[in-house]
């Protein structure tokens, strides 16, 4: 039985779980275990797809019960508390922003939300005629925004660099280090410089673990550990001088996707608190915890909102997903800040599925222009980086066919005649185009533009506050809208080619430490062989050799990610080759027999003389 709630919900959400029991993958911080609402999303057909990952972002919003583990949950009182507190400190920074800065710091998904974050903010500050006062950080710099760079987020040294080159002369640094799974190393580093400078930084940890669940591993090149640092931290939150924000959301749907759950949560936390702190400053009050209620539950409106169009959210991911096994391809045509969002979902599709960077693509309007990035036009550096609609209609349209799918985002606050010209250009190379639409209130979507979509989603939000911030409210909420509605669309697409088994990511590209010990444990689950021999086999597939040389084994795991970023099918060749006790070369063969990675994993794993599923093993310790 669910405990007594304390606030009043807009959605229903989910019972408490069985993740939330204790013992339930107790070797796991929350961010990587499983979700047991999603443990057969491989066999979903797309509606079922888009319904199971309405329930797990529901998690979102569940508040701490009482009968179970008592996690902190969005809703906690200690969490409004220390939400309310960063508020604070930001809205002085807000008040006397001379030699001040608010600077919002990630790696991979979280550096892409810290950028959008703080142009977002800027813009708004703009508007209302004050000195702009946010900057970012992302590991791996502004090309990370539309390339992965997974291998930074091992750097604390370079996290250190950054935080000292974007803070150089300010007197007064709020910093917030986002770190969904409290595990990158960038943000560590970074942390622990703060405090070390507490004479000019206030800083705070954004993450969804409890504290002793952040990771614990030893970095190269570097004395402390990602917890060290945390606990040092939880000293001085207690002191009210730094601050952790880490509510408990639940297991990703696609186990360890922090793009996912783990972005939007961290989304809606941050854009929660900095609103905030910016009604706050503009009515001449305090920060209170009715403000951040009032905001947090026209997140959960937008929940609601969102999979009111599972339907057709489902056909998208149907037709996505078709392209994809026809080895086709999904691009996102985006406008605006909608653009964004487009480029993040696609950008994070690489790490995630072990997809290539063409399989889902991203365009926004005109490009770096648009984009706004502080480091600017980044097409010099090859195609890849060529992100403007310019570049799709010049570089990409042209080999656009039938086995594509185009998916258009926009308001009706933009160009609907370009989207339009758009549209009639991309119709005459693919029939597969759909339209994801954002109005206000009193706009409707022209006829002659509604014609031409075969199917299009439709969203119409009510106009919610008269201040000036509650413009950037629901700016926010159509990104969030459109970020559940693209994963949905990515994630759905990779399950039905294949790229996942039960729910976990089993082509994942091996691409920085945390990724690496990923596979260790995938390699483990599904084999039910030790940690070293589990180790020996995927260095072998790393290196695509039956030899392991000392110069391999003694090599640092940086070394071993060097390699395997450049690898394909890491994860499944060591699947097959320690079920089937076979040299790298005959567990590559095997996999070539099947087009599709799930279903040549399930006839490995099922074939005669394997005696437990894959469901039912344990986590070995020896052999």
């Amino acid at each position: 039985m669910r405990g007594a709630r304390k606030y009043r919900h807009v959605i229903e959400t989910p019972e408490p779980g069985k993740w939330e029991l204790a013992g339930y993958e107790a070797n796991l911080p929350i961010t990587e275990k499983s979700n047991p609402i999603t443990k057969e999303i491989d066999r979903a057909d797309p509606a079922q797809i888009v319904q199971l990952l309405k329930e797990c972002d529901a998690e979102i919003f569940q508040e701490e019960d009482d009968a179970i583990i008592n996690y902190k949950r969005l809703y906690s009182e200690s969490v409004l508390t220390a939400m309310a507190d960063v508020a604070k400190k930001v809205q002085e920074v807000i008040k006397d922003p001379e030699d001040s800065l608010i600077v919002l710091s990630g790696c991979g998904t979280s550096g892409r939300l810290a950028f959008l974050l703080a142009n977002s903010f800027n813009k708004l500050l703009k508007g209302l005629y004050r000195k702009p006062c946010y900057s970012y950080i992302i590991a791996g710099g502004d090309r990370t925004l539309v390339m992965s760079q997974e291998s930074h987020e091992d750097n604390p040294l370079l996290g250190v660099e950054e935080i000292n080159k974007v803070c150089e002369g300010k007197r007064r640094v709020v910093f917030i280090g986002i770190s969904c799974g409290l595990s990158a190393p960038f943000v560590a580093g970074q942390l622990d410089f703060c405090m070390n400078n507490m004479d000019i930084f206030t800083p705070a940890l954004v993450g969804l673990n409890p504290v002793n669940m952040a990771r614990n591993d030893n970095v190269d090149g570097w004395n402390l550990t990602f917890r060290q640092v945390a606990e040092r931290m939880q000293k001085l939150h207690e002191m009210r001088k730094a601050f952790i924000l880490n509510p408990a959301v639940g297991p990703e749907g696609i186990t360890g996707s922090s793009r996912m759950k783990g972005g939007s949560a961290a989304k809606i936390i941050l854009e929660t608190l900095l609103l905030a702190a910016h009604k706050a400053t503009s009515n001449n009050t305090e920060v209170t915890e009715a403000y951040l209620l009032e905001i947090l539950r026209t997140y959960e409106r937008v929940h609601k909102i969102t999979y009111a169009q599972s339907k057709k959210i489902a056909a998208v991911v149907k037709q996505a997903g078709t392209s994809l096994q026809k080895q086709g391809h999904i691009y996102y045509l985006g406008w605006q800040n909608l653009g964004v969002m487009g480029i993040m979902d696609a950008t994070e599709c690489t790490p995630t599925f072990g997809a290539d960077f063409c399989d889902v693509r991203a365009f926004i309007g005109n490009g770096y222009k648009d984009l706004d990035n502080t480091e600017g036009d980044l097409t010099d550096l090859g195609l890849q980086y060529a992100v403007s609609h310019e570049d799709f209609l010049k570089n990409v349209l042209p080999s656009v066919t039938e086995n594509d799918t185009v998916i258009l985002i926009f308001t009706l606050d933009d160009d609907v005649k370009e989207v339009e010209k758009i549209v009639q250009q991309v119709k005459e190379n693919t029939s597969h185009f759909y339209a994801i639409s954002h109005a206000t209130a009193g706009q409707y979507i022209p006829t002659s533009v509604k014609k031409l979509f075969p199917s299009l989603i439709s969203i119409t939000w009510p106009i919610l506050f008269a201040e000036y911030e509650g413009f950037f409210l629901q700016k926010f909420q159509r990104q969030l809208c459109t970020k559940w509605i693209l994963n949905a669309v990515s994630t759905g697409a990779h399950i039905l080619k294949g790229k996942i088994y039960s729910n976990y990511m089993v082509d994942l590209k091996v691409g920085n430490s945390k990724l690496f010990n990923r596979a260790l444990y995938i390699l483990q689950k599904f084999t039910g062989r030790s940690q070293s021999k589990c180790l020996e086999v995927l260095l072998k597939s790393i290196y695509n050799t039956d030899n392991l040389t000392d110069e391999i084994t003694d090599a640092e795991i940086s070394k071993h990610i060097e390699i395997a970023a450049h690898m394909n099918k890491v994860v499944p060749t060591a699947v097959v080759a320690l079920s089937r006790n076979c040299s790298i070369k005959e567990a590559r063969n095997r996999l070539d027999c099947f087009p599709i990675i799930r279903e040549a994993i399930e006839a490995i794993l099922s074939s005669p003389g394997r005696k437990r599923s894959a469901h039912q093993i344990d986590v070995a310790t020896a052999d």
